[in-house]
C-alpha cells in the first residue's frame, strides 16, 4: 500500500463527508493504493456515525473510537499502529489542511528521501492573537531542538513508514514529533510550504492554553532525551558543583576565623554569619541533588527495555 492517512478529530461531523471525498480524488488522480484512518477521540456529536457512513461508501475508510477525549498524541498513536502504508500523512479533519498537498508530500519521501516532511503554512487565516504567539513559539522550539522548522504545530505532515513505527507519542508531544524522530536517528526531515484555509466548520479546539503546555513539553522533551538515560550526568553535575561551592565556602570562613584569632582580632563565631548558613544549604542541597542522580540512575539501569535500539541494517552469517 502507498499511502495511509492518518486524521485525528474531536466533534468534526460536518467536513467528515468532504474531507473523505476530497481525499479519495487525489488518491485516484495520482493512482495510489491508498487507506483512511480517522481516529475518533470520544466524540459526541455524530462523527463515529458518520465515519461508519463513510466507510459503507469507500471501502478505503477505516476507524478508531475512544471512550473518551483522551487527546491528539493519543489518536496519532494509536493511527501509527494501524497504519500500512509505506508513506503516512497526517493531517487535521476540519478542512484547513489541504490534501491537494499529499502528491508533493509524498514525492518527497518516496523520490527525494525525506524522512519525515512538514508542512508549513506560510500564510495563515488565524487571527493575530494566534499567529505573533506561534511564531515566537516556533522560533523558540527550533532553537531548543535544533531542528529548523516554521511551524512545528502544523498538522500535515509526512512520514516514512518506518519512522511512525519506531518512535512513541505520548503525553501531548505530538507538537515534536520531528524532534523524536531525530532522537531515533531520523534526521533527514524536510519542510513543503502548504496552503492553509480558513475553518469552514465548527470552532476550533485549541485556545492560547497549547503554546503555555507546548513550553513545558518542550522543556519536557528535552530533558527526557537528553537525560533519560543518564540522569547522574544532570542531577550528579549539579550536585557536585553545589556541594564543593558550599565546601569551599565553609573552608574559606573556617581559615578565616584561624587566620583572626592568630592575630588577636575579636571575632564573632562563625555560626554568628549568615554566609555560614548559606553554604551548609548549598553543601546539603547538593548532597540530595547527587543522590537523587544516583537514585535515578539506578532506576534507569534495572528497568525494562532499557537497551531499545533501532538497527538500521544488520548483516547475519550466511551459513
Amino acid at each position: 500500500m502507498d499511502i495511509s492517512v492518518v486524521v485525528p478529530l474531536y466533534n468534526e461531523v460536518e467536513s467528515l463527508p468532504e474531507l473523505t471525498a476530497w481525499i479519495d480524488r487525489v488518491m485516484k488522480a495520482s493512482s495510489y493504493t491508498y487507506e483512511i484512518w480517522f481516529i475518533d477521540d470520544g466524540s459526541n456529536d455524530g462523527s463515529w456515525k458518520c465515519i461508519e457512513e463513510q466507510s459503507k461508501i469507500n471501502p478505503n475508510v477505516r476507524g478508531v473510537r475512544f471512550r473518551r477525549n483522551y487527546g491528539k498524541s493519543a489518536a496519532l498513536h494509536t493511527g501509527f499502529e494501524e497504519a500500512a502504508g509505506e508513506v503516512v500523512i497526517t493531517m487535521d479533519a476540519d478542512l484547513q489542511d489541504n490534501p491537494d498537498e499529499i502528491p508533493a508530500l509524498y514525492r518527497m519521501i518516496r523520490e527525494e528521501g525525506y524522512d519525515l516532511v512538514s508542512g508549513w503554512k506560510k500564510k495563515r487565516y488565524d487571527p493575530l492573537s494566534k499567529r505573533i504567539p506561534s511564531k515566537i513559539y516556533n522560533a523558540t522550539a527550533s532553537m531548543v531542538t535544533g531542528i529548523q522548522l516554521h511551524d512545528f504545530n502544523c498538522g500535515l505532515k509526512a512520514y516514512r513508514k518506518e519512522v511512525i513505527k519506531s518512535i512513541e507519542v505520548y503525553g501531548e508531544m505530538h507538537r515534536y514529533i520531528p524532534y523524536m524522530a531525530k532522537q531515533a536517528g531520523f534526521s533527514n526531515i524536510g519542510e513543503l510550504v502548504v496552503r492553509h484555509q480558513a475553518r469552514k466548520y465548527g470552532t476550533t479546539k485549541f485556545g492560547l492554553s497549547r503554546f503555555i503546555f507546548g513550553y513545558l513539553d518542550l522543556m519536557s522533551i528535552s530533558f527526557i532525551s537528553r537525560f533519560g538515560k543518564r540522569p547522574m550526568h544532570l542531577f550528579g553535575t549539579l550536585g557536585s558543583i553545589m556541594f564543593l561551592f558550599g565546601f569551599l565556602a565553609v573552608t574559606w570562613l573556617g581559615g578565616y576565623k584561624i587566620f583572626q584569632q592568630f592575630n588577636g582580632i575579636l571575632v564573632e563565631r562563625v555560626t554568628m554569619s549568615p554566609y555560614f548558613y548559606l553554604a551548609l544549604t548549598s553543601m546539603i542541597l547538593g548532597t540530595q541533588l547527587f543522590l537523587a542522580g544516583f537514585l535515578g540512575e539506578l532506576i534507569s539501569r534495572t528497568s525494562s527495555g532499557r537497551n531499545h535500539y533501532l538497527v538500521d541494517k544488520r548483516l547475519k552469517d550466511k551459513g
